[in-house]
């Protein structure tokens, strides 16, 4: 997280703005609404005209005017008046109060322009009304810089007069498979291949954290090549990540390429799945080397990279949801490490319940699909957490910046 900012600002239209960071504040040109105007279908008077009425004793007004919206009433209404209005017209300036349509009687005519109509309880000043600058004023700040914009707040832009605004870009994301077992998913893998699956959860993964992942052939298990691709790779994409080849095997060659070509920071993380991690800077672009199991992939990428990607954004909230669930069966935890099991969370009366996945394989993607959490095993000595248990639980399925 130390390792990368921001990105520089573009200017889009509002519509690809959407779950963005304002880059800057954006202001309304005019009052929001502009005029007061009727919250709804009805009858628009002086709440003073309708004083002293009952259901007994109905006061009667006459309908002298329609102002559909769109249209305008200028005119005044003198004792013994109304005008019908219609939802989202302007408030006639001889009106302060609106009885909906629906509670007001018909003495003779339709309701329309030329009727008599009764009213069968008070009103007060302001009823059903909605004021000239309720929601904006002309020149005030309607959406802060730093703040995530939503699909209502573009609708709030686009009222406001603000038709393009400035966000800041989406990272470019290098995602680059190594591995000479590999064969891209068209094929039908032959004896001792197996399909590059962990490029397309990978790059599915940046999609899912805002970014714009490129997914790059396939590198084989060549020390020279892979450097050559990361080399090119770096040159071009604001970040790049590779899987596979980041133990310390025979053809395990990701550190190597990192620390020959660049500056290496990190080779192990303290976790299950996926302990070998390796990160650095290479020509000034992060570089970030997963392992080859799907399961650890994920993780790392869910836990690390991630957030990363997010700041780069300009986003300020890093963290998934975390929420506190009690166990269903055990969890022998045999590993020092701090363990991220995919498991499925639920509820009840009394709270949350977190099940964990049968199958915690770290080469398996099956079981993260069905997935919507990490419970989470604190590192520490071997332990089994009993039944009931209450665990840590990280959200999948929900942004960072919900409260829960």
């Amino acid at each position: 997280m130390s390792r990368v900012e921001a990105l520089d600002v573009e200017e889009v239209d509002i519509v690809d703005i959407i779950g963005r960071v304002a880059a800057e504040d954006l202001a309304s040109d005019i009052d929001i609404s502009p005029f007061a105007h009727a919250a709804m279908d009805g009858f628009a008077m002086r709440a003073e005209q309708l004083a002293g009425a009952t259901a007994e004793n109905p006061v009667e007004l006459d309908v002298i005017a329609e102002v559909p919206a769109g249209a305008w009433y200028d005119g005044d209404i003198k004792e013994g008046q109304c005008v019908r209005i219609m939802t989202g017209a302007p408030l006639p300036e001889a009106a302060d109060a609106v009885v909906k349509y629906e509670i007001v009687g018909i003495v003779s005519g339709d309701g329309r322009q030329g009727s008599r109509v009764a009213f069968a309880k008070p009103a007060s000043v302001g009823d059903n009304i909605r004021a000239a600058g309720e929601e904006a004023k002309a020149g005030e700040v309607i959406v802060h810089a730093g703040e995530v914009v939503h699909s209502a707040g573009v609708g709030f832009l686009a009222g406001c007069g603000v038709t393009r605004a400035k966000t800041y870009r989406r990272p470019t994301v290098a995602i680059i498979a190594t591995g000479s077992e590999l064969v891209d998913p068209t094929e039908v893998p032959t004896q001792g291949k197996i399909r590059n699956s962990n490029s397309y959860a990978l790059a599915a993964c940046a999609v899912d954290a805002g970014a714009i992942p490129t997914v790059l052939p396939i590198s084989p298990d060549d020390f020279e090549g892979l450097k050559a691709e990361v080399l090119a790779a770096a040159a071009k994409y604001d970040f790049v990540v590779t899987s596979g080849g980041a133990a310390n095997g025979d053809y395990d060659f990701i550190k190597k390429v990192v620390d020959d070509a660049g500056e290496l920071l990190m080779v192990t993380v303290n976790m299950r799945p996926g302990k070998a991690q390796t990160f650095g800077i290479v020509n000034g672009t992060p570089v970030f080397g997963l392992p080859g199991n799907p399961a650890a992939a994920y993780l790392g990428f869910e836990m690390i990279i991630r957030p990363a990607l997010r700041k780069m954004q300009g986003y300020s909230h890093f963290d998934r949801p975390h929420v506190k669930a009690r166990l269903i069966g055990t969890q022998k935890k045999k590993d020092p490490r701090r363990i991220f099991n995919r498991a499925t969370l639920s509820k009840d009366d009394e709270g949350y319940l977190v099940t964990p996945a049968k199958n915690q394989s770290s080469g398996l993607f099956g079981p993260i699909q069905k997935a919507n959490c990490f419970v989470v095993l604190p590192e520490g000595d071997p332990c089994v957490y009993e039944e009931g248990a209450l665990m840590d639980c990280v959200m999948l399925d929900i942004p960072e910046e919900v409260l829960l």
